[in-house]
């Protein structure tokens, strides 16, 4: 094993050098087979390369919170707005038509409530999820949790052994206890956990120093949308990730507790997919929204 003792900071990023002959427009999954290649294709954006998904996997944990109280009502009305929907399988299930073109990524993980302290979550089926047509299928890890780290990476490790033969995506979704520092250093180290374990897309927060996040991931990262923001916060939220090397983000609260849902997703998409601006984001909204 590696000498604790003599760990040196990484310093050599190469932000900004591209990946070498690289031939699928997504990093790292050159000698990905037909299936997984497929999959990210159909949730990654060929022309912008990034994506738009959104999450409504919050009612696992959190029960029916704000804007996800009747998800037939408040979350099915954005899916035409958006690249990638983001649930579990009872909701998909029970809410999600199977005429939706959308597609789906299945939060495969599940446990405790946030009522209690994070547990080892148990992980569905990859047979499971491919009877279900899942594009991917989200994990979530808990780097520096003492308690449960070694099972959260546990379930990834053997969740990406038993998917990537049968052509299923794999996302590893960094979580963020009260006593981890939200830094570089430690997203970094989050993102990185989850590309050696064989996640095929990370899912991360956004932090300063994002670029080394990105350059040190070798396959795709998307952010976090976390709390809800003011829309012109989540917006530029949405521009430095983009910018600083993320091929999406991955939202919730942000988009369907929006005083306008649908018009918010088409801003985040405008900024997302076509360069616009956090100004030129909030004017699109707000275009929408008096329409």
């Amino acid at each position: 094993m590696a000498d604790a003792d003599d760990i040196r900071e990484g310093n050599d990023f190469g932000i900004g050098i591209p990946v070498p002959n690289q031939n699928f427009y997504l990093k790292g999954h050159d000698n990905a087979g037909f299936g997984i290649k497929n999959r990210m294709a159909n949730m990654f954006n060929k022309k912008s390369g990034n994506s738009v998904m959104l999450a409504f996997d919050h009612g696992f944990l959190m029960g029916p919170t704000s804007g996800l109280e009747r998800v037939d009502l408040n979350i099915l009305p954005l899916a035409p707005y958006v690249d990638v929907m983001m649930g579990t399988k009872g909701m998909v299930r029970s809410t999600v038509p199977a005429e939706c073109e959308t597609p789906i990524a299945l939060r495969a993980d599940a446990g405790t409530t946030l009522l209690t302290t994070m547990n080892d979550n148990e992980c569905m089926s990859v047979e499971e999820a491919l009877a279900m047509n899942a594009q991917c299928m989200a994990v979530m890890l808990s780097i520096g949790c003492k308690d449960t780290e070694a099972t959260t990476v546990k379930n990834l490790y053997r969740l990406a052994d038993k998917a990537n033969p049968l052509g299923m995506p794999v996302m590893g979704i960094t979580a963020v206890g009260k006593e981890m520092a939200r830094d570089a250093r430690y997203f970094s180290l989050a993102a990185r956990v989850c590309a050696e374990n064989g996640a095929n897309i990370v899912k991360t927060y956004y932090c300063e120093g994002f670029e080394k996040v990105v350059a040190c991931t070798p396959v795709p990262v998307v952010i976090a949308g976390g709390k809800k923001l003011p829309e012109l916060d989540a917006l530029d939220l949405c521009y430095k990730a983009i910018n600083a090397g993320a091929v999406g983000v991955d939202m919730g609260r942000n988009i369907f507790q929006s005083e306008d849902p649908a018009a918010m997703a088409q801003a985040v998409s405008g900024v997302v997919h076509d360069g616009l601006t956090p100004k030129e984001g909030l004017d699109m909204f707000n275009t929408l929204k008096e329409a």
